[in-house]
């Protein structure tokens, strides 16, 4: 906290020598709770005078809050408009308080509603949040950085000391309060801070030495935000004489001993270290916190007493003198769920042991659940890939690559084709973040999944009104919605006639017409769609308009199956199992050449989602010390259902005297049918447009041959 204290004085300082804002005279309306936060948020801020507080109970609690502040208290919040305000923050949550301060108030004065009030409320409990935990994080680097013996200065990007610690001042001889605050140039003329902040570029180990002819070594670090912006420089430096005595003593076993045990003890990572032997020689008070183990049940114990499900990581890392990470496994009494990271310790050449770090595996769930919570979130308002995530190096995949990308650069209708789980929406998700309205909204819509009653007014919405249970004032559909942008249209062949009629007028005049309205509404939006269907026998059957399919047709790109490009098997699975990996919190590092080979033979007529799926089926079963992908991991079934692109069926059975011919066609029907149906898995959606009938006719043949 001492440290943040300093920062803020040190930024307060910088401020009023580039000049402060107005102060700015507040009154706040409603000495409830929401008053009451308020009052306590805005008496925290320099640049806001509260003026008074107003309300018509005097013991309510924000008014009671103003007087204990000196702050003037009114009942009627009328006598104190001629005073000059500039802000009036009502929290009565009373529309017509609101609207009579909103009609009486001078036009200057900016009046907040109460809803504003709650917000604060909840800004202000997440500040405190905020503070304790920052006040915590900096307590620990307090102590962190004033335990160590090297002296260190921070700067921030305007070249000011925000940071001196106290082996700073020991070795400078210099108090901390006579360089806070003041230019790096200032207090040492030859620093090159200013120098690596320009640069980007560490400096280590270089001698500089002071105008009082004190010689120190150096190592100087520039401090760059997650965007790369340089925000500051560091300095870690030790007094030359000082620097050769360490190096005289560095080989003292007891002091590295000793430094060793300060670091691992600060650390709030729960850490254990054994001998060669495999033999516990230290953990930290963390490690007890996580597997209830002490040290007396630890320390000279072997490396897998703390093991309840598993192997020890220790002694595999000391056989192997390779590291290992993201392995599960349970410890202690209370059968704890842990990843574990252990790696060699090498002194010389010499393997003298190994250090493990455990983490929590609630803690990891309970950060992933809020990273899934928040992509969800974000998935809604835009597309999350892009054509770096369409793998495959193959000449079937370079070509609808480079059509993507090109039709990227164009306004142009996509259509995007290729079979089930070849890739549609990637492809899609793509297009759009290679476009130019990549920074506007991404729509997806499977036109297949909303039923044909709810489909127009999903994508086109309706006024209010339109038909019983429409939500007053109407509704905009995801037309609208993605104005600007780009809509995906998958399944775009399962539209009805009606909405086929509709979606062709969108795309010529460049306007809807919503449910129950008769004014166009003008957008301009980017359409991409999507089908595993044949439109051309569709067209030909009067399922699909053949004006909407040339219009849609403009720039089609059809996607190859996996069975076309085996050659890709490798790259997609490795592709795979890093992101089932995340998914999983497993650390499967790889798959075999034969288990690659095994699946390669296989035809997948699900293409990559299958893949995914039985890449996701052999980690699910794979144990906990398993780390490669094998071929006994591999379900033998993708053997046992070739798919069969040339030749669907076999020949025929042989005539048999005596059987009528449509006896025979039956029979024959019935095997095309039998083994349609086993290449699909049972589907009987895609059995039936593979045979080119519909769904209802597919069921009233397998009643006929009773299948």
């Amino acid at each position: 906290m001492k440290k943040i204290a300093e920062i803020i004085k040190i930024e307060k300082k910088i401020a009023k020598q580039k000049g402060g804002m107005k102060m700015q005279k507040v009154m706040i309306v409603g000495g409830g709770v929401g008053g009451t936060t308020v009052l306590k948020l805005l008496s925290e801020i320099e640049e806001f005078s509260i003026v008074c507080m107003a309300d018509t109970n005097e013991a309510a609690e924000g008014i009671l809050a103003a007087k204990e502040r000196g702050i003037s208290t009114v009942s009627n919040w009328s006598s104190v408009l001629d005073k000059g305000l500039d802000i009036i923050i009502d929290t009565t949550g009373n529309p017509s308080v609101f609207n009579k301060i909103k009609k009486d108030m001078d036009d200057q004065t900016i009046l907040i509603p109460g809803i504003v009030a709650h917000i604060l409320t909840n800004l202000f409990e997440e500040k405190n949040r905020l503070i304790n935990k920052l006040e915590n994080a900096s307590a620990k680097m307090d102590l962190i950085l004033n335990t160590t013996s090297d002296g260190m200065i921070v700067i921030d990007h305007n070249g000011y000391v925000i940071m001196f610690n106290d082996s700073a001042e020991r070795v400078s001889n210099t108090k901390r309060e006579s360089v806070i605050g003041k230019h790096i140039k200032d207090i040492i003329p030859s620093s090159g801070l200013l120098r690596v902040m320009e640069t980007k570029q560490r400096e280590e180990n270089r001698r500089i030495t002071l105008e009082n002819g004190m010689d120190f070594i150096t190592t100087r670090i520039p401090l760059m935000n997650a965007e790369e912006e340089i925000i500051g420089a560091f300095s870690m430096f030790k007094d030359k004489t000082e620097a050769v005595q360490l190096a005289e003593q560095i080989t003292d076993l007891k002091e590295i001993q000793t430094m060793l045990e300060a670091i691992i003890h600060s650390s709030d990572e729960a850490i254990s270290v054994v001998d060669d032997q495999g033999r516990g020689l230290l953990i930290n008070p963390a490690y007890t916190r996580l597997t209830g183990l002490t040290k007396n049940q630890v320390i000279g114990k072997p490396a897998s007493i703390d093991i309840y499900e598993g192997e020890s990581m220790h002694m595999k890392v000391l056989q192997t003198k390779k590291p290992v990470r993201g392995v599960n496994m349970r410890v202690g009494p209370k059968h704890k769920e842990v990843i574990v990271n252990v790696a060699p310790i090498i002194v010389d050449g010499r393997l003298k042991g190994s250090v493990g770090v455990i983490h929590d595996v609630s803690e990891i769930q309970s950060l992933t659940h809020e990273l899934n919570r928040a992509r969800q979130i974000i998935r809604t308002l835009q597309a999350k890939y892009s054509f770096d995530d369409i793998i495959g190096a193959s000449e079937e995949m370079k070509l609808p690559v480079e059509q993507a990308k090109l039709s990227a650069r164009t306004p142009a209708t996509v259509l995007l084709r290729g079979e089930s789980g070849t890739g549609k929406e990637l492809f899609a998700h793509a297009i759009h973040n290679a476009s130019d309205r990549k920074f506007n909204k991404f729509v997806r819509v499977n036109c297949a999944a909303i039923s044909e009653s709810l489909l127009e007014s999903e994508l086109f919405g309706y006024e209010e009104g339109a038909f019983t249970g429409a939500i007053r004032g109407g509704k905009i559909g995801y037309f609208e919605e993605a104005n600007q942008g780009s809509i995906f249209l998958d399944e775009i062949g399962e539209l009805p006639a009606n909405i086929q009629a509709k979606l062709l007028r969108v795309l010529q005049e460049q306007e809807i017409i919503r449910v129950g309205g008769t004014k166009p509404i003008p957008i301009n939006v980017r359409v991409i769609a999507a089908t595993n269907i044949n439109l051309e026998q569709a067209i030909g059957n009067g399922l699909f308009r053949e004006d909407l399919y040339f219009r849609l047709n403009r720039m089609p790109i059809l996607i190859t199956p996996l069975r076309k490009r085996k050659e890709d098997m490798r790259e997609l699975a490795e592709h795979l199992i890093n992101k089932i990996n995340q998914e999983y919190g497993r650390s499967i590092e790889g798959i075999t050449e034969a288990a690659i080979h095994k699946m390669q033979i296989y035809n997948w007529p699900g293409n990559v989602r299958e893949l995914e799926n039985i890449l996701g089926r052999a980690i699910i079963f794979m144990k906990l010390n398993e780390t490669i992908i094998d071929i006994q991991h591999i379900p033998d079934f993708i053997e046992a259902i070739p798919f069969k692109q040339d030749k669907v069926v076999t020949k025929p059975s042989a005539y048999v005297s005596g059987k009528p011919l449509s006896e025979i066609i039956d029979q024959y029907e019935a095997e095309i049918i039998q083994q349609a149906i086993y290449t699909h898995k049972g589907n009987k959606t895609l059995t039936a447009r593979a045979l080119g009938i519909s769904v209802r006719n597919l069921y009233y043949k397998m009643e006929k041959l009773e299948l």
